[in-house]
């Protein structure tokens, strides 16, 4: 679904200004560079605005009070992204504002507390929406879980019931990760050395995102509003997405004529019209994919019939900020039937069905056994018709669990199909299946 990148040109020199890249990328319609940059380095965006780019970026803004940052990365580069920080300015953070509670945004905290402690400065403030800290609160209850879909998502082997993963593993909030001091509901004020700042909740990717406008820099600070691929709206193994008020808070930015654009991923975007151009497609798809959702509901379909018939135009997907190279826009009508019409796909044999196991069994027993049933899914994906294989291998891995045969098909099958898919999402629970398999197939 959708094309990557034209291929990069060897030849051609790296920019290292992010300005200078995103215009270009942005005026041409064409990346031929990467645009999520994780460098852990510092561009000085103005003579008080920085960004340092990471797996989630760390916004500087300079004032006579001291440093205000919005979000401070991960666990991981957390130490990095300070260290780049403090080769610009050495002077105290006086806020820390948080654009939302994932943990790429929040777990470098713990680093900043340390510098501020090493250079005897006060902590700083730490700003972010009330539903900061609920979140925090969820991932603890829910630790084992979150783990495992972590591990799922990003590479690892998909854990089962028994196998050993359980909430007595370490910590999924870092240790040392700062709560908010100050939460806000629907808009809040803040002044810092002469620099106003306003923070708008917008729910989107998350319930409890705050985007930012800085008037006197006509600078909108979006978080994960804009990601440079296509919004994450429809995860599938996260809560609750929010397609239509995403839109609706894009919407609201490009009434603001601001002049620079830093997101929280992805390049900083200057210039009034492509800002406007970005946030005007990244609303587009998403209203577009909720108004076509709802239709067909209202029709009368089913979630299977809906997946399959809302589409969004190819030549959408090409452009550099809506690639589906993280999230696609087939998860996310099913985040959109959820939110409107509950967990019940309108399947009557899905209402309240059989174990999935008892049913392998009795379709592998109509066919000639499990075996035979892995060798028919081979036979499919073989002649590219991959989403009907994988239904066919999961009834058979199921009905004969211990195959080791069954598990090698199994595990080829979805090594063909993460190959084929373009979403990080696809391919971390694509790969893990595969990874399942070869585990029982050795």
């Amino acid at each position: 679904m959708g094309l990557h990148p034209k291929p990069r040109d060897l030849n051609k020199v790296v920019t290292d200004d992010p300005i200078e890249l995103s215009s270009k990328v942005i005026d041409e319609c064409v990346a031929t560079e990467p645009t999520n940059r994780v460098t852990n380095k510092l561009s000085e965006l103005n003579d008080d605005i920085a960004i340092v780019e990471s797996f989630s970026h760390m916004v500087a803004f300079r004032t006579q009070e001291g440093l205000v940052l919005f979000d401070a990365s991960g666990k991981q580069s957390g130490v990095a992204v300070v260290d780049s920080l403090r080769k610009w300015d050495k002077g105290r953070v006086h806020s820390l504002v948080y654009t939302h509670g994932h943990l790429d945004h929040v777990g470098g905290s713990g680093a900043l507390i340390e510098d501020a402690e090493l250079r005897s400065f006060a902590h700083p403030t730490v700003f972010g929406h009330e539903n900061v800290p609920k979140r925090l609160e969820r991932y603890q209850h829910t630790n084992g879980w979150n783990t495992i879909i972590n591990q799922r998502q990003f590479g690892g082997i998909s854990p089962k019931h028994g196998m050993g993963l359980t909430t007595e593993h370490a910590s999924f909030v870092p240790v040392g990760t700062v709560w908010p001091d100050v939460v806000y509901q629907d808009k809040m004020k803040l002044s810092v050395g002469h620099l106003d700042i306003e923070f708008n909740h917008g729910k989107g990717e998350t319930d409890d995102h705050t985007w930012a406008w800085i008037p006197q820099t006509k600078t909108l600070v979006t978080g994960d509003l804009v990601l440079w691929v296509f919004p994450n709206a429809g995860n599938p193994q996260k809560v609750q997405r929010y397609p239509l008020e995403w839109a609706n808070a894009l919407r609201e930015m490009m009434s603001y004529d601001a002049e620079l654009l830093v997101p929280a991923h992805g390049l900083p975007i200057s210039g009034r019209a492509r800002i406007n151009r970005v946030l005007g497609d990244l609303a587009h798809v998403l209203e577009t994919l909720v108004s076509d959702t709802l239709n067909l509901m209202n029709d009368g379909f089913q979630l299977n019939d809906i997946v399959h018939m809302v589409k969004v135009d190819s030549e959408m997907l090409d452009l550099p900020w809506l690639q589906p190279l993280y999230d696609e826009p087939e998860f996310v009508v099913r985040n959109i039937w959820r939110m409107y019409g509950g967990w019940w796909d309108a399947d009557p044999a899905t209402l309240k069905p059989s174990p999935r196991k008892h049913l392998a069994v009795e379709l592998t027993s109509l066919v000639g056994g499990a075996l035979q049933l892995a060798n028919r899914a081979e036979i499919l994906a073989e002649e590219g018709d991959l989403r009907l294989s994988c239904h066919l291998i999961e009834f058979a891995a199921l009905a004969d669990p211990d195959n080791k045969e069954i598990h090698g098909i199994r595990a080829e099958i979805y090594r063909l199909r993460r190959s084929q898919e373009t979403s990080l999402m696809s391919k971390g629970i694509y790969a893990a299946a595969m990874r399942e398999s070869q585990v029982i197939s050795e």
